[in-house]
């Protein structure tokens, strides 16, 4: 286990399906070296039965890294946390908390809130099954469970085996009646559960997840539990990962947009010499000058541009110079009103 990865768990970005792609992770490594990183979800059928390099590849950069997995038989998730080893991955996760009906069909996701013991014989298996640290991600109950009951019985079960780091968020999941978009606001996040949590086992690691969407916030989490994870927001606004590093690491500066894009060019480079398509890459990049101006213009250039055929960094060059012609010309537009101003002094 590197330094790097046994502290990365005060900040870690969720994974989240059809987002946190191998393009996206080395996207917002540029921004945080610090900050762990999570694959998609991907199933132990697929990694057991599939094309394992396009499922769980990865490149080099992406570290500190793990491979969250979907999956609720022993057997299988123990093959798959050598699979995972073999690949190099720096710890892997079960998933215990997605509502989606492609996972309520498969029996596992936030189904396993219902089976404590099951996500123990689980987290056993992946123990066994490799020298990763394996960690949960799991919901605070489903459905009319009692929300304190569900997750001190799957946290407490798993402990049992030796299982220390839970990432948990702080919403019930609502199998029934609700989608996976409304059960992003529905029903209300409940904090004040993971603290307890946390007060009642402080020899384990807990990480907080749901509805938090700044620094700000991440720090007024982290006086009560050990990490933070953030989803949507950082990936609809990447910018405010720049700041991880400095304010939550300790580090010395943060990391603007441009600096960012610029760290990125390489890699970009090199995908697009591999026979990579510009738009895969640039859809991650979308909110990444979000509030300043010329956002807009960036987000439709790297929109409409990207997508024709044999695209480059040359789309990536205009939609940044829209960022800065718009920034130059808010600039002279001050300079000209303070000039009006001083003549009228």
């Amino acid at each position: 286990m590197t330094n790097t990865y046994a502290r990365s768990h005060r900040f870690s970005v969720a994974p989240m399906m059809d987002w946190t792609d191998r393009h996206c992770r080395a996207f917002h490594r540029t921004l945080t070296q610090n900050a762990l990183l999570y694959t998609e979800m991907v199933t132990s059928k697929a990694i057991i039965h599939g094309d394992r390099d396009r499922l769980i590849g990865y490149n080099a950069c992406e570290h500190p890294l793990a491979l969250q997995v979907g999956g609720s038989e022993p057997d299988e998730l123990h093959r798959v946390a050598k699979i995972a080893e073999d690949y190099g991955y720096d710890e892997i996760n079960l998933n215990c908390g997605c509502p989606s009906d492609r996972v309520q069909s498969g029996s596992f996701g936030a189904c396993l809130m219902r089976e404590p013991q099951l996500v123990a014989d689980c987290m056993q298996a992946l123990r066994e099954g490799s020298s990763l640290p394996a960690t949960v991600k799991c919901r605070i109950g489903v459905d009319d469970q009692d929300e304190e009951a569900a997750l001190f019985a799957l946290v407490e079960a798993c402990k049992a085996i030796g299982i220390t780091t839970f990432i948990v968020h702080a919403r019930k999941a609502w199998l029934k009646g609700l989608s996976p978009k409304e059960n992003r606001d529905i029903p209300p996040l409940n904090y004040e559960l993971v603290y307890a949590l946390k007060r009642a086992h402080p020899d384990l690691t807990i990480s907080i997840n749901g509805g938090i969407n700044t620094i700000d916030e991440a720090e007024t989490h982290l006086k009560h539990v050990d990490g933070v994870m953030l989803g949507r927001k950082a990936y609809h606004e990447p910018a405010l990962l720049g700041q991880v590093d400095q304010r939550l690491f300790g580090g010395s500066a943060d990391v603007d947009p441009f600096t960012a894009l610029n760290l990125y060019r390489p890699y970009i480079e090199a995908q697009l010499e591999a026979g990579e398509k510009l738009t895969h890459i640039t859809r991650h990049m979308l909110g990444l000058m979000h509030g300043l101006p010329g956002a807009r213009a960036f987000r439709r250039i790297l929109t409409v541009d990207s997508i024709a055929e044999g695209a480059g960094l040359e789309v990536i060059d205009r939609a940044t110079d829209a960022v800065y012609a718009a920034t130059e010309s808010i600039r002279l537009r001050q300079q000209d009103y303070a000039l009006q101003q001083a003549s009228a002094d």
